[in-house]
Protein backbone atom coordinates (compact mmCIF):
# COMPACT_ATOMS: atom_id res chain seq x y z
CA UNK A 1 0.00 0.00 0.00
CA UNK A 2 1.29 3.30 -0.54
CA UNK A 3 1.08 6.46 1.39
CA UNK A 4 1.88 9.77 0.42
CA UNK A 5 3.68 12.15 3.22
CA UNK A 6 4.41 15.54 1.96
CA UNK A 7 7.49 18.20 3.26
CA UNK A 8 5.69 20.25 5.91
CA UNK A 9 6.52 22.38 8.74
CA UNK A 10 6.96 21.36 12.18
CA UNK A 11 6.01 23.66 14.87
CA UNK A 12 8.42 22.84 18.17
CA UNK A 13 8.11 26.10 20.74
CA UNK A 14 9.26 29.03 18.42
CA UNK A 15 11.49 27.18 16.44
CA UNK A 16 10.30 26.38 13.17
CA UNK A 17 11.99 23.12 11.53
CA UNK A 18 11.38 22.39 7.76
CA UNK A 19 10.87 18.51 7.63
CA UNK A 20 11.53 16.28 4.61
CA UNK A 21 9.33 13.10 4.53
CA UNK A 22 8.58 10.61 1.60
CA UNK A 23 6.03 11.24 -0.97
CA UNK A 24 6.01 7.62 -0.99
CA UNK A 25 5.94 4.54 1.01
CA UNK A 26 4.84 1.21 -0.65
CA UNK A 27 5.25 -1.76 1.65
CA UNK A 28 4.18 -5.08 0.36
CA UNK A 29 4.28 -8.46 -1.39
CA UNK A 30 6.51 -8.11 -4.52
CA UNK A 31 6.72 -4.16 -4.48
CA UNK A 32 9.63 -4.14 -6.26
CA UNK A 33 7.94 -4.88 -9.23
CA UNK A 34 6.15 -1.44 -9.50
CA UNK A 35 9.59 0.49 -9.27
CA UNK A 36 8.82 1.92 -12.95
CA UNK A 37 5.40 3.02 -11.78
CA UNK A 38 6.52 4.62 -8.18
CA UNK A 39 9.63 6.17 -10.35
CA UNK A 40 7.00 7.97 -13.15
CA UNK A 41 5.15 9.01 -10.06
CA UNK A 42 7.58 10.90 -7.82
CA UNK A 43 9.24 11.83 -11.53
CA UNK A 44 13.18 12.33 -10.25
CA UNK A 45 14.81 12.13 -13.92
CA UNK A 46 15.28 9.93 -16.58
CA UNK A 47 18.64 8.97 -15.87
CA UNK A 48 19.38 7.11 -12.92
CA UNK A 49 22.15 5.25 -10.63
CA UNK A 50 21.40 2.02 -8.94
CA UNK A 51 23.73 1.51 -5.62
CA UNK A 52 23.77 -2.08 -4.41
CA UNK A 53 26.00 -4.33 -2.45
CA UNK A 54 27.60 -7.01 -4.20
CA UNK A 55 25.06 -9.86 -2.53
CA UNK A 56 21.87 -6.86 -2.91
CA UNK A 57 22.70 -6.67 -6.33
CA UNK A 58 21.76 -10.05 -7.09
CA UNK A 59 19.32 -10.46 -4.55
CA UNK A 60 17.04 -7.39 -6.16
CA UNK A 61 19.21 -5.01 -8.03
CA UNK A 62 19.18 -7.16 -11.44
CA UNK A 63 15.54 -7.35 -10.68
CA UNK A 64 15.44 -3.29 -10.40
CA UNK A 65 17.60 -3.24 -13.63
CA UNK A 66 15.41 -5.33 -15.84
CA UNK A 67 12.12 -3.43 -14.22
CA UNK A 68 13.62 -0.55 -15.74
CA UNK A 69 15.39 -1.28 -18.66
CA UNK A 70 12.19 -2.93 -20.01
CA UNK A 71 9.92 0.68 -19.35
CA UNK A 72 12.43 1.94 -22.05
CA UNK A 73 12.12 5.29 -19.90
CA UNK A 74 15.31 5.00 -18.38
CA UNK A 75 19.37 5.49 -18.79
CA UNK A 76 20.72 2.96 -16.23
CA UNK A 77 24.39 2.66 -14.57
CA UNK A 78 25.35 0.72 -11.89
CA UNK A 79 27.54 1.38 -8.50
CA UNK A 80 28.52 -1.50 -6.22
CA UNK A 81 29.66 0.00 -2.48
CA UNK A 82 31.65 -2.67 -0.79
CA UNK A 83 32.25 -0.66 2.24
CA UNK A 84 30.86 2.74 3.90
CA UNK A 85 33.76 4.52 4.06
CA UNK A 86 34.45 8.00 2.84
CA UNK A 87 36.45 6.57 0.03
CA UNK A 88 33.45 4.54 -1.73
CA UNK A 89 31.39 7.85 -1.11
CA UNK A 90 33.95 9.67 -2.83
CA UNK A 91 33.66 6.66 -5.52
CA UNK A 92 29.69 6.96 -5.79
CA UNK A 93 29.47 10.99 -5.96
CA UNK A 94 31.87 10.27 -9.03
CA UNK A 95 29.50 7.87 -10.71
CA UNK A 96 26.47 9.92 -9.61
CA UNK A 97 27.72 12.85 -11.31
CA UNK A 98 25.66 12.83 -14.40
CA UNK A 99 22.67 11.19 -13.25
CA UNK A 100 19.12 12.63 -12.30
CA UNK A 101 18.64 10.71 -8.94
CA UNK A 102 19.84 7.44 -7.03
CA UNK A 103 18.23 4.16 -6.15
CA UNK A 104 20.02 2.68 -2.78
CA UNK A 105 19.20 -1.22 -2.92
CA UNK A 106 20.43 -3.46 -0.04
CA UNK A 107 21.24 -2.81 3.83
CA UNK A 108 22.51 -0.13 5.95
CA UNK A 109 25.53 0.32 4.20
CA UNK A 110 24.15 0.67 1.06
CA UNK A 111 21.49 3.17 2.00
CA UNK A 112 23.79 5.25 4.02
CA UNK A 113 25.65 5.87 0.98
CA UNK A 114 23.53 6.64 -1.02
CA UNK A 115 21.97 9.10 1.51
CA UNK A 116 24.97 10.91 1.93
CA UNK A 117 25.63 11.05 -1.56
CA UNK A 118 22.33 12.44 -2.04
CA UNK A 119 22.96 15.13 0.50
CA UNK A 120 25.86 16.00 -1.07
CA UNK A 121 24.96 16.29 -4.24
CA UNK A 122 21.83 17.77 -4.18
CA UNK A 123 20.10 14.83 -5.75
CA UNK A 124 17.06 12.56 -4.95
CA UNK A 125 17.13 9.30 -4.05
CA UNK A 126 15.16 5.94 -3.96
CA UNK A 127 15.30 3.85 -0.80
CA UNK A 128 14.85 -0.04 -1.39
CA UNK A 129 15.52 -1.93 2.20
CA UNK A 130 16.64 -6.09 1.59
CA UNK A 131 16.46 -6.39 5.21
CA UNK A 132 14.88 -4.77 7.90
CA UNK A 133 17.41 -4.32 10.15
CA UNK A 134 17.89 -0.74 10.76
CA UNK A 135 15.84 2.24 11.21
CA UNK A 136 17.79 4.67 8.76
CA UNK A 137 16.06 3.24 5.77
CA UNK A 138 13.99 6.84 5.61
CA UNK A 139 15.97 9.38 8.35
CA UNK A 140 17.98 12.46 7.50
CA UNK A 141 20.52 10.87 9.52
CA UNK A 142 23.61 8.39 8.19
CA UNK A 143 26.40 6.88 10.49
CA UNK A 144 29.69 6.94 9.65
CA UNK A 145 32.77 5.10 10.91
CA UNK A 146 35.46 6.61 11.56
CA UNK A 147 39.25 5.77 13.19
CA UNK A 148 37.33 6.87 16.52
CA UNK A 149 33.95 4.97 16.34
CA UNK A 150 30.91 5.97 14.29
CA UNK A 151 29.29 10.10 13.85
CA UNK A 152 26.16 10.19 12.97
CA UNK A 153 25.82 12.88 10.22
CA UNK A 154 23.05 15.08 8.15
CA UNK A 155 22.27 13.00 5.40
CA UNK A 156 19.38 13.33 2.53
CA UNK A 157 16.05 11.63 3.35
CA UNK A 158 14.66 9.61 0.84
CA UNK A 159 11.65 10.34 -1.74
CA UNK A 160 10.42 6.76 -1.99
CA UNK A 161 10.63 3.89 -0.14
CA UNK A 162 10.22 0.62 -1.99
CA UNK A 163 10.27 -2.31 0.68
CA UNK A 164 9.54 -5.85 -0.80
CA UNK A 165 8.16 -8.29 1.99
CA UNK A 166 8.66 -10.97 -0.10
CA UNK A 167 12.64 -9.99 -0.40
CA UNK A 168 12.89 -9.00 3.30
CA UNK A 169 10.91 -11.86 4.63
CA UNK A 170 14.09 -14.30 3.18
CA UNK A 171 16.44 -12.07 4.83
CA UNK A 172 18.24 -13.86 7.70
CA UNK A 173 15.47 -13.63 11.07
CA UNK A 174 18.63 -12.36 13.09
CA UNK A 175 18.58 -9.05 10.67
CA UNK A 176 15.17 -8.66 11.25
CA UNK A 177 15.42 -8.92 14.91
CA UNK A 178 18.07 -6.64 14.99
CA UNK A 179 15.16 -4.09 13.68
CA UNK A 180 12.92 -4.93 16.11
CA UNK A 181 15.79 -4.27 19.12
CA UNK A 182 16.17 -1.27 17.38
CA UNK A 183 12.79 0.18 17.21
CA UNK A 184 12.42 -1.21 21.06
CA UNK A 185 15.33 0.81 22.42
CA UNK A 186 13.44 3.94 21.60
CA UNK A 187 12.28 3.35 24.53
CA UNK A 188 15.34 4.71 26.32
CA UNK A 189 16.46 7.18 23.60
CA UNK A 190 13.31 9.26 24.90
CA UNK A 191 13.98 8.54 28.46
CA UNK A 192 17.57 9.92 28.02
CA UNK A 193 16.80 12.56 25.59
CA UNK A 194 13.98 14.11 28.45
CA UNK A 195 16.68 13.24 30.92
CA UNK A 196 18.94 16.02 29.32
CA UNK A 197 16.32 17.83 28.73
CA UNK A 198 15.63 18.23 32.47
CA UNK A 199 18.93 18.53 33.59
CA UNK A 200 20.88 20.53 30.54
CA UNK A 201 17.74 22.59 28.70
CA UNK A 202 18.35 20.60 25.48
CA UNK A 203 15.42 21.27 23.85
CA UNK A 204 12.76 18.06 22.83
CA UNK A 205 10.14 17.48 20.58
CA UNK A 206 7.23 16.56 21.47
CA UNK A 207 5.80 15.20 18.38
CA UNK A 208 8.90 13.37 17.68
CA UNK A 209 8.99 11.76 21.42
CA UNK A 210 4.82 10.62 20.29
CA UNK A 211 5.54 8.95 17.87
CA UNK A 212 8.87 7.43 18.45
CA UNK A 213 7.07 6.01 21.41
CA UNK A 214 4.53 4.81 19.67
CA UNK A 215 6.21 3.14 17.50
CA UNK A 216 7.80 1.14 20.05
CA UNK A 217 4.91 0.60 21.51
CA UNK A 218 3.32 -0.93 18.83
CA UNK A 219 5.92 -3.26 17.94
CA UNK A 220 6.29 -4.80 21.15
CA UNK A 221 2.54 -5.28 21.36
CA UNK A 222 3.07 -6.98 18.12
CA UNK A 223 6.47 -8.81 18.75
CA UNK A 224 4.45 -12.57 19.20
CA UNK A 225 3.71 -11.91 15.39
CA UNK A 226 7.49 -11.39 14.94
CA UNK A 227 8.38 -15.37 13.42
CA UNK A 228 10.91 -16.16 11.02
CA UNK A 229 10.01 -16.40 7.16
CA UNK A 230 6.98 -14.81 7.59
CA UNK A 231 5.94 -11.71 5.45
CA UNK A 232 3.40 -10.02 7.82
CA UNK A 233 6.57 -10.11 10.26
CA UNK A 234 8.44 -8.54 7.65
CA UNK A 235 5.89 -5.59 7.00
CA UNK A 236 5.02 -4.91 10.80
CA UNK A 237 8.81 -4.35 11.81
CA UNK A 238 9.23 -2.25 7.94
CA UNK A 239 6.47 -0.16 9.17
CA UNK A 240 8.28 0.92 12.54
CA UNK A 241 11.35 1.40 10.71
CA UNK A 242 9.80 3.60 8.87
CA UNK A 243 7.84 5.54 11.06
CA UNK A 244 10.95 5.64 13.62
CA UNK A 245 13.21 7.12 10.80
CA UNK A 246 10.18 9.74 10.17
CA UNK A 247 10.68 11.13 14.19
CA UNK A 248 14.03 11.72 13.76
CA UNK A 249 13.38 13.74 10.35
CA UNK A 250 10.63 15.24 12.17
CA UNK A 251 13.39 15.84 15.26
CA UNK A 252 16.12 16.97 12.90
CA UNK A 253 17.93 14.87 14.77
CA UNK A 254 18.43 10.85 15.39
CA UNK A 255 17.47 12.21 19.31
CA UNK A 256 14.36 10.36 19.14
CA UNK A 257 15.68 6.97 18.62
CA UNK A 258 19.23 7.07 19.30
CA UNK A 259 20.39 7.59 23.76
CA UNK A 260 22.49 6.45 26.10
CA UNK A 261 21.81 2.41 24.65
CA UNK A 262 22.88 3.34 20.76
CA UNK A 263 26.20 5.15 22.71
CA UNK A 264 26.80 1.94 24.36
CA UNK A 265 26.11 0.08 21.02
CA UNK A 266 28.96 1.70 19.25
CA UNK A 267 31.45 1.47 21.98
CA UNK A 268 30.98 -2.33 21.51
CA UNK A 269 30.89 -2.32 17.79
CA UNK A 270 34.35 -1.03 18.36
CA UNK A 271 35.50 -2.65 20.90
CA UNK A 272 34.12 -6.07 19.68
CA UNK A 273 33.88 -5.47 15.75
CA UNK A 274 32.01 -8.39 13.26
CA UNK A 275 30.26 -9.54 16.54
CA UNK A 276 27.21 -7.80 17.00
CA UNK A 277 24.70 -6.30 14.61
CA UNK A 278 23.97 -2.62 15.45
CA UNK A 279 20.13 -3.12 16.67
CA UNK A 280 21.59 -6.29 18.64
CA UNK A 281 23.74 -4.16 20.52
CA UNK A 282 21.15 -1.50 20.99
CA UNK A 283 18.79 -4.05 22.49
CA UNK A 284 21.12 -5.48 25.23
CA UNK A 285 22.01 -1.60 25.90
CA UNK A 286 18.47 -0.69 25.99
CA UNK A 287 17.94 -3.01 29.07
CA UNK A 288 20.69 -2.11 31.12
CA UNK A 289 19.86 1.73 30.78
CA UNK A 290 16.07 1.05 31.19
CA UNK A 291 17.92 -0.31 34.33
CA UNK A 292 19.37 3.24 35.06
CA UNK A 293 16.25 5.30 34.24
CA UNK A 294 14.00 2.54 36.94
CA UNK A 295 11.86 1.65 34.12
CA UNK A 296 10.42 -1.95 33.38
CA UNK A 297 13.87 -3.14 32.39
CA UNK A 298 12.50 -6.83 32.51
CA UNK A 299 9.36 -5.81 30.22
CA UNK A 300 12.41 -4.45 27.40
CA UNK A 301 14.38 -8.27 27.67
CA UNK A 302 11.37 -10.03 27.38
CA UNK A 303 10.10 -8.13 24.29
CA UNK A 304 13.70 -9.01 23.05
CA UNK A 305 13.52 -12.69 23.86
CA UNK A 306 10.28 -12.80 22.56
CA UNK A 307 11.55 -11.62 18.78
CA UNK A 308 14.22 -13.57 18.98
CA UNK A 309 16.99 -11.15 19.81
CA UNK A 310 19.94 -11.49 21.87
CA UNK A 311 20.28 -10.00 25.68
CA UNK A 312 22.99 -11.72 26.82
CA UNK A 313 26.90 -11.45 25.90
CA UNK A 314 27.06 -15.07 25.51
CA UNK A 315 24.36 -14.65 22.75
CA UNK A 316 26.67 -12.71 20.87
CA UNK A 317 29.74 -13.82 21.78
CA UNK A 318 31.71 -11.24 23.80
CA UNK A 319 32.72 -11.05 27.21
CA UNK A 320 31.21 -9.53 30.54
CA UNK A 321 34.24 -7.82 30.27
CA UNK A 322 33.85 -6.09 27.01
CA UNK A 323 30.39 -5.07 28.08
CA UNK A 324 31.51 -3.56 30.58
CA UNK A 325 34.25 -1.71 28.89
CA UNK A 326 31.47 -0.54 26.34
CA UNK A 327 29.53 0.56 28.93
CA UNK A 328 32.20 3.01 30.24
CA UNK A 329 33.10 3.65 26.80
CA UNK A 330 30.11 5.34 26.02
CA UNK A 331 30.69 8.05 27.21
CA UNK A 332 33.29 9.48 24.78
CA UNK A 333 30.69 8.55 21.84
CA UNK A 334 29.23 11.69 21.06
CA UNK A 335 30.12 13.45 24.27
CA UNK A 336 27.99 16.37 23.25
CA UNK A 337 24.66 14.02 23.45
CA UNK A 338 23.72 13.82 27.24
CA UNK A 339 22.48 10.16 28.28
CA UNK A 340 22.12 8.25 31.58
CA UNK A 341 25.54 6.64 30.62
CA UNK A 342 27.42 10.19 31.15
CA UNK A 343 26.61 10.01 34.68
CA UNK A 344 28.94 8.96 37.59
CA UNK A 345 29.10 5.09 35.95
CA UNK A 346 31.99 2.81 37.87
CA UNK A 347 33.78 -0.33 36.79
CA UNK A 348 32.22 -1.50 40.08
CA UNK A 349 27.99 -0.11 39.32
CA UNK A 350 28.72 -1.09 35.07
CA UNK A 351 29.58 -5.02 36.63
CA UNK A 352 26.52 -4.39 38.31
CA UNK A 353 24.23 -3.23 35.62
CA UNK A 354 25.57 -6.60 33.60
CA UNK A 355 24.61 -9.04 35.93
CA UNK A 356 20.88 -8.22 36.13
CA UNK A 357 21.05 -9.60 31.86
CA UNK A 358 21.44 -12.47 33.56
CA UNK A 359 18.65 -12.31 36.70
CA UNK A 360 15.61 -14.65 36.47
Amino acid sequence: MATEFMSHIVNTGNQGLFTKLPRDIVISENAILQMPTICANVHPGQSVLLITGETTGRVAGDLVYQRLKDSGSYTISQFSAPSLSPQTIEAAEEAARDVDYLIAIGGGRVIDTAKIVSFRAGKPFISVPTAASHDGIVSNRATLPTDTGSVSIEAAPPIAVIADTTIIAEAPHRLLASGCADIISNYTAILDWEFAHRLRGEQISEYAIALSRMTAETLVKQSPLIKPKCQDAARIVVKALVFSGIAMSIAGSSRPASGGEHKFGHALEKIAPGKVLHGEACGIGSIMTMYLHNGDWRSIRESLQKIGAPTTPHEIGVSDEQIICALLAAKTIRPERYTILDTSLTPESAQRLVSILYQE
